[in-house]
């Protein structure tokens, strides 16, 4: 199964990388670095086209992000302590049930 969006940080934004993704058609959501945003401007005709970049997107991957920062705050399952898959995923439940249950 291939990925239909990649949303990344600044540090996937290398042109190999996004090469490596228009390639196999997978659409990206990376910002741009300012130094090569730079260097693009600089070339003037010959720097590339402008990144497209959905900045709604990007801050919705935040909210994600954020979400598995807190549930990395639950010592079980930052270091997988749980000897099965199912037991891991109930830890992850019931970790996200606390979560959402302090947000109310």
């Amino acid at each position: 199964m291939q990925a239909d969006q990649v949303i990344a940080d600044k540090a996937y934004s290398s042109r190999g990388f996004r090469a490596y993704l228009r390639k196999r058609g997978i659409a990206n959501t990376i910002p741009e670095k300012i130094d090569q945003r730079r260097h693009r401007l600089r070339r003037g005709g010959y720097g590339g086209r402008r990144l497209g970049f959905e900045g709604e997107t990007y801050r919705r991957r935040n909210v994600i992000e954020r979400c598995f920062n807190r549930l990395k705050g639950f010592r079980g399952i930052a270091t997988r302590y749980e000897k099965t898959a199912t037991s891991y995923e109930a830890a992850v439940s019931l970790a996200s049930f606390l979560l959402w249950a302090r947000s109310v």
